[in-house]
């Protein structure tokens, strides 16, 4: 009974580590250009930077994805929401919080917040500064 018990509990710890998470693409922040793809088989214990990798090699082939989506130099995630949250008021993205929320290419999601269900915006971070010093929605 015990081997039972041991494999039940391992296969908790593989699901809380396996999770699948929505990530918004923004092209642009003052056209509103965003395209929201789940993610699934998200490692929450892989590093931030090496999850950036595997979504810039994702999105180049994903069905549904434009060709300005597929090549944007996209270089920084940031939790956009998480369950049980409030959503922010800027329909594009949160303007608050990137201290906290913008993760941190050396840590692993998991140290981040990042888990089931959480909501991530990935972006040129130079673009999102911009956009923060004067954010006017063109569209």
């Amino acid at each position: 009974s015990s081997g039972i018990n041991a494999e039940y509990g391992y296969f908790i710890q593989i699901n809380l580590r396996m999770v699948i998470v929505t990530v918004r693409f923004i092209r642009s922040f003052e056209y509103r250009s965003i395209k929201t793809v789940p993610v699934n088989d998200v490692d929450t214990s892989s590093t931030v930077a090496a999850f950036i990798s595997r979504l810039k090699e994702e999105v180049r082939t994903l069905k549904g994805i434009p060709p300005p989506f597929r090549t944007h130099p996209y270089d920084t995630l940031k939790i956009s929401h998480q369950p049980g949250s409030f959503k922010a008021n800027d329909i594009v993205i949160n303007l608050e919080g990137d201290i906290e929320l913008i993760l941190r290419e050396t840590s692993t999601l998991r140290d981040c917040g990042v888990g089931a269900e959480t909501e991530l915006s990935f972006f040129k971070l130079s673009e999102y500064e911009a956009y923060k010093l004067n954010p006017e929605k063109k569209w």
